[in-house]
């Protein structure tokens, strides 16, 4: 099987999994609670991005991948994201909270799918390798990243007076 085409069904199958998570178990979970509390454990996660600075490590990545562009917006998108996540976190209970969460989820995914542009841009897909230890950040790790940036636009447009008469129902 042509090595693009594994790389194609491992993303989909990541998409497709993480999706049948968020739709079977953590969107149950956080539908009905307060927007902050909702968010509160996907702006967690998002805090981990910082993960994506592995690719500027020769050893973890090629040394043919780790100085390029590539690699640098790549992982500086992904701490930006989780600084932003991070902020975002902190300041749930303020007035900011809502125009930092819409920061934070429009940086962190148009920076995904800018690392998925790029990345087909200069060919990853057809050079096998180039990834090393990193290949499971765009096959487990993004997929799962872009689903709950789905939920948290999902979140960010609902309306919040309904959310909180949802749980006061729930809870009588």
């Amino acid at each position: 099987m042509p090595i693009p085409l594994i790389w194609g069904i491992t993303v989909a199958c990541g998409l497709l999994a993480w999706g049948v998570v968020a739709a079977q178990y953590i969107w149950p979970a956080i539908r009905t609670r307060e927007r902050a509390e909702a968010l509160r454990p996907i702006l967690v996660l998002h805090g981990f991005r910082y993960i994506g600075l592995a690719v500027l490590i020769p050893g973890v990545v090629s040394p043919q991948l780790a100085p390029t562009a590539f690699a640098r917006g790549l992982a500086y998108g992904d701490l930006a994201a989780a600084t932003l996540a991070l902020v975002a976190l902190a300041a749930l209970r303020t007035r900011w909270a809502v125009a930092l969460v819409w920061t934070f989820n429009v940086v962190g995914t148009a920076d995904l799918l800018n690392a998925f542009y790029q990345g087909s841009r200069i060919s990853l897909p057809d050079r096998a390798g180039l990834l090393g230890a990193a290949y499971f950040i765009p096959i487990f790790g993004v997929p799962l990243l872009l689903v709950t940036h789905v939920l948290v636009f999902r979140l960010l447009m609902r309306k919040e007076a309904g959310a909180i008469l949802r749980v006061a129902d729930r809870a009588a």
